[in-house]
């Protein structure tokens, strides 16, 4: 009965869901998984088997799937108000969470303007960028620039800001022109080189381009320490701090998109804190309400917001969607900032990263594996010589051993919930590289 339950939920999901990021082809060899229920950092299908959650479903549960404390808080908040448009009006949840995410930049940013999700976060700190410029008197400061290989959402503003080829080439007529500079990933790194060498470098090459076109460039984003969709591209603090010197020398603003890198992901609780610096605009998602409603927001400088303060309608953001600040998405992010708090949880996290490098030698040491690295809560492994059609095999095989594990290309990456135990923890290395070699037996058969 359970196994035509599920047969059933495939084939209607078949013919009546287009998934995202997906050649819906595949899906004729690879099978859908239906999912009857989570709990703790495992998926649950409607035959029993389970599957460890091993990236936090797309970066974005941090506590666990059916988590108490956060199922609690929203039960609490659905009696009192479900939603309330935020022109005009305001709301206790959106009060209190834009107080503490600014008290937790020190107060360096604050005016917390909120959407849904990541690529709506980006398009708002870039048209605030140019908008702000404008209300300044610099109308020329039109253009932006991003790194290579960056990932910034897939909306057609966030797109213009990628330099992801797959994402972004069946759209190119469509998207603004964009200035791409140097990325500071480490692996490009030349024999004596040292990350900070290759982060110098990238830096000289966003002096370069300043120097040419400062005076007409808006704004630059980076995704601080990890540049996460291009392959768990990992850079040296040093950059920030090169960079946040150089928008302060020819006045450009400085977008940080901690989207997938904030919330604890990196080590501490935003990425830059790492460096030393705080953006112009930083754009939070995923984490930050515990992977259970969509949202997402910018925090900007005061003088970001005093560009827009006036009488004038035209020069006030009129940007909105519906659901801005909505009371359940905002509640589920105070249930979640409250558990990093109660549970001093980053400092946890420091144990349980040690335990799983650790247990991840094995993979990191493989002959087949290069460029093993680390950043907080993150792990990659680039397979080499994996073949074109590597992740999906692997994500395939990782299904049948019971791991939800999705590689980018060659990359094999862990971002695990910030919940495991000593055995899930092992679990998880052990069939990482259990997944890994018989992926690799599988394609020499």
């Amino acid at each position: 009965m359970e196994s035509n339950l599920q047969s059933d939920w495939v084939a209607r999901s078949l013919r009546s869901v287009w998934h995202p990021c997906t050649q819906m082809q595949h899906h004729e060899t690879v099978p859908l998984i239906p999912v009857k229920h989570g709990r703790g950092a495992w998926l649950y299908d409607h035959e029993g088997r389970r599957y460890l959650d091993a990236i936090s479903s797309w970066w974005v549960n941090l506590f666990g799937h059916a988590n108490p404390r956060i199922n609690a808080a929203l039960k609490e908040q659905l009696d009192t108000l479900e939603h309330a448009m935020l022109a005009g009006f305001t709301h206790e949840p959106v009060i209190e969470l834009s107080e503490r995410l600014a008290a937790l930049t020190g107060h360096k940013l604050g005016h917390a303007f909120y959407a849904s999700d990541g690529a709506s976060a980006v398009e708002i700190a870039l048209k605030m960028s140019f908008h702000s410029w404008r209300n300044k008197g610099r109308s020329g400061k039109q253009e932006f620039v991003c790194l290579k290989g960056s990932y910034h959402g897939e909306t057609i503003g966030a797109l213009a800001v990628t330099d992801v080829a797959l994402f972004k080439d069946a759209y190119g007529p469509l998207l603004r022109a964009t200035q791409t500079v140097m990325s500071p990933d480490a692996r490009q790194a030349a024999e004596g080189e040292t990350a900070q060498d290759v982060a110098r470098r990238a830096a000289a090459d966003v002096e370069r381009l300043f120097n040419e076109r400062g005076d007409k460039i808006a704004a630059i984003i980076i995704e601080p320490l990890v540049q996460c969709a291009t392959g768990m591209a990992m850079h040296d603090p040093i950059y920030l701090q090169l960079v946040r010197a150089l928008c302060d020398q020819h006045s450009v603003h400085l977008i940080l998109d901690e989207i997938a890198v904030g919330c604890g992901r990196t080590g501490t609780f935003f990425a830059c804190e790492q460096a030393g610096i705080w953006p112009d605009f930083l754009c939070l998602s995923k984490g930050i309400s515990g992977g259970y409603l969509p949202l997402s927001l910018v925090l900007s400088r005061d003088e970001i917001y005093q560009a827009f303060y006036s009488a004038d309608v035209t020069r006030g953001f009129l940007h909105s969607h519906s659901y801005t600040g909505n009371p359940l998405a905002c509640r589920a992010a105070l249930a979640t900032l409250d558990i990093f708090e109660q549970d001093n949880v980053l400092e946890a996290n420091k144990l349980r990263a040690a335990r799983l490098t650790k247990a991840l030698e094995p993979l990191a040491n493989h002959a087949r594996i290069k460029n093993a690295r680390k950043q907080g809560m993150i792990w990659a492994f680039d397979a080499i010589d994996a073949g074109p059609t590597f992740s999906r095999r692997y994500f395939a095989e990782a299904t049948r051993q019971e791991l939800l594990l999705r590689p980018i290309g060659p990359t094999i990456y862990l971002m695990p919930p910030y919940i495991l135990d000593d055995g899930e923890i092992d679990g998880l290395a052990a069939r990482t590289l259990s997944v890994f070699e018989a992926t690799l037996a599988g394609a020499e058969a």
